[in-house]
């Protein structure tokens, strides 16, 4: 304790050097009192307040409240977290690789990686992990397991799982050093159109995507290209303009960051010899597509390449950097606002829970693409061709929050060593669905009955006579949600085939199968085969 406040003392006699150095600026001046004014207070609570204070927790919740006033990219990244940043920018770690989550309070594993330590230690999902090297998961987190089970390549580690059905097992895995596929399909989705998954921006995303377009290529009856950036939070800028780079021509300037000091802006052009300039092109993006992919779906749309099919983007126009602060710890700092061929910075104005606020578009600038086609600034790139999200049914949001569908395909793939390919497999076994979820007394609560529930209870207490007539409403809720498991079979059976197809597949079966039965794609398929539509979507405005 006594070490870390001579730091702090040290730090404060550097900053008021430097003010005295430079007595008239009064931002120094400002900044060496409030350092002084935090230090007093950091000694006098650890002199005086009633019980022991663990220095790190303290000054971690300092610093987390200070970042957190500026915006939601900021952040303080400790020397715990690194392994989470490394998978963030580099998509790849040291580990067993596998994804785990807290089900009904066990650690639970949800999807082995393909070819990881884990799937070639015979991990499956839904395995419950009891014990790690001898000492029990128990009141474990799911971030203490990630804390234990990361570690050297090459190292080992025992589990002892519990598999549903199979009964307790043990396991030795090695770490290795793990690399998420940041392509994880790609594929003709009809006779005339190729599709491209891309779910992150890490190293590489440029290459992979243009070696995907060469192989589709090759297929005579191509006539278009999705490129599919749904749920893409984004990731690296240098990868935003490789992918840009793969459409637009060589020597265009497609992005540019500005930052307080003028002299640190950067402008980017694109540098290499594009792959192709004229096959239609339709990109996918949703409201959880940001950061990079809104760089690229922005520089296609501004540049008049391609059509934007989806939802309006999340809204994210900022450049972080990372900051070496001391002791393997690091600042990301948001340092730059980045904006696209037209001119417009597609950032949010304002957050609430961390999430931008949306802005109407009569608030919003505008600005011309290419060809003078209308676009506006400020909360996201809104799609050429707008689609609405299909509502989820409140079943399926119950069968998801109890986990019954993950817990069921576990059961049911626990049964089996293989399934038909996935441009075959059928799930075939909905009755048997059903009466697992009446065996485990599946039960789930509308937010009209949750609205309800409230009302009565306070009309209860101030006592009005409304109670038969809210029994009436709960009444008649209860008998329409007695035919939700009929009313939604189809959307049932194909999030379970969706899971199993994982199971099996791992993401690049899961992303096909999808595929299936997309509206979205199909619409990209409709407007990428009708050359009519295509071009009035891009004709000068």
């Amino acid at each position: 304790m006594k070490k870390s406040y001579k730091y702090l003392c040290l730090a404060v006699v550097f900053v008021m050097g430097m003010s005295a150095v430079t007595v008239k600026n009064d931002r120094l001046y400002e900044i060496a009192k409030n350092i002084e004014i935090f230090v007093n207070v950091y000694k006098e609570l650890n002199t005086h307040y009633v019980d022991d204070i663990d220095p790190s927790q303290l000054m971690r919740t300092g610093i987390d409240a200070m970042v957190k006033s500026l915006d939601p990219y900021t952040n303080y990244i400790s020397e715990s977290q690194i392994q989470n940043y490394r998978i963030a920018t580099e998509g790849k770690y040291d580990g067993i690789g596998a994804k785990s989550a807290e089900i009904d309070g066990k650690i639970t594993i949800i999807e082995p990686f393909e070819g990881s330590p884990a799937d070639k230690a015979g991990i499956k999902a839904g395995d419950i992990v009891l014990k790690i090297n001898g000492k029990s998961t128990e009141g474990k987190s799911r971030e203490d397991l990630n804390a234990i089970v990361r570690g050297v390549p090459g190292t080992s580690l025992d589990i002892t799982i519990e598999r549903p059905g199979k009964g307790m097992l043990k396991k030795t895995i090695e770490r290795g050093s793990i690399s998420r596929k940041n392509v994880p399909y790609a594929g003709m989705v009809s006779d005339e159109i190729g599709y491209i998954s891309l779910t992150t921006f890490t190293a590489n995303a440029g290459s992979n995507i243009s070696k995907e377009l060469k192989k589709l290529k090759k297929n005579d009856n191509l006539k278009g290209v999705i490129l599919d950036l749904r749920s893409n939070g984004g990731g690296l800028l240098a990868e935003a303009i490789n992918i840009s780079n793969i459409f637009v021509p060589q020597g265009e300037e497609i992005v540019s960051t500005k930052c307080k000091v003028k002299e640190r802006d950067q402008f980017f052009k694109t540098t290499k010899t594009p792959l192709d300039l004229d096959i239609p092109l339709a990109v996918m993006i949703n409201g959880s597509s940001a950061s990079a992919s809104e760089i690229v779906s922005g520089v296609i749309q501004d540049m008049d390449r391609g059509i934007i099919i989806g939802q309006r983007s999340f809204g994210k126009g900022l450049v972080q950097n990372h900051k070496e602060v001391g002791y393997n710890n690091r600042l990301k700092v948001t340092t730059s606002k980045y904006y696209i061929p037209s001119g417009r910075c597609i950032q949010g104005m304002d957050y609430e829970d961390g999430m931008p606020v949306d802005i109407p578009d009569d608030q919003r600038s505008t600005f011309y693409t290419k060809n003078r086609r209308p676009v506006l600034d400020g909360g996201g790139v809104t799609p050429d061709i707008p689609l609405a999200l299909p509502k989820v049914p409140n079943v399926i949001k119950g069968l998801t929050d109890k986990h019954m569908i993950f817990n069921y395909v576990t059961e049911w793939s626990n049964q089996r060593d293989s399934i038909a390919p996935v441009s075959e497999f059928k799930f075939t076994d909905y009755e048997a669905f059903k009466g697992y979820l009446s065996k485990n007394g599946f039960e789930y609560q509308t937010e009209s009955e949750k609205l309800l529930e409230k009302l009565k209870e306070a009309s209860d207490k101030e006592g009005f006579a409304f109670a038969n007539d809210m029994d009436g409403l709960l009444s008649k809720i209860a008998m329409e949600k007695k035919n939700d498991l009929i009313t939604y079979k189809d959307k049932i059976i194909d999030l379970i085939e969706n899971d199993i197809v994982t199971r099996f597949y791992y993401q690049a079966g899961k992303t096909q199968q999808k595929l299936a039965n997309d509206k979205e794609i199909e619409e990209a398929i409709s407007v990428l085969t009708d050359t009519a539509r295509y071009n009035s979507i891009l004709k000068k405005g």
